[in-house]
């Protein structure tokens, strides 16, 4: 099971950590994506990241604010949001599946298999 959290509201500029919980002692072996759905549009996919964290991989319209982070020892992965905007504005959810990846990848999101319920992230302007 997985589940989002660390969502709020925020203005413009600002910053949020999101943080995915799982439960498994396999998780580790686990790709993990963040994904977002904004009112009226399709869940589109923010960063992707391999089972040991070597390799990331970020939708161009947050490269370079979002960075994606793991934590196999706690199970816990991470999406660190800075300079955010107000099209970041959306639920966000986290992934993840146990297929291989060697390089992570921005890819759809019927690569992954399990899904946690979103969190929440709305910025003011």
């Amino acid at each position: 099971q997985l589940q989002a959290s660390g969502g709020g509201l925020v203005q413009a500029g600002g910053s949020l950590r999101l943080s995915c919980a799982a439960s498994g002692r396999t998780f580790s072996q686990y790709i993990v994506g963040w994904f977002r759905q904004a009112p009226g549009k399709e869940r589109e996919i923010v960063a992707t990241i391999t089972w040991n964290g070597g390799s990331t991989a970020y939708a161009d319209s947050v490269k370079g604010r979002f960075t994606i982070s793991r934590d196999n020892a706690k199970n816990m992965v991470y999406l660190q949001i800075n300079s955010l905007k107000a099209g970041d504005t959306a639920v966000y959810y986290c992934a993840a599946d146990s297929r291989f990846w060697a390089v992570a990848r921005i890819t759809s999101t019927a690569e992954f298999g399990s899904w946690g319920q979103g969190t929440q992230v709305t910025v003011s302007s």
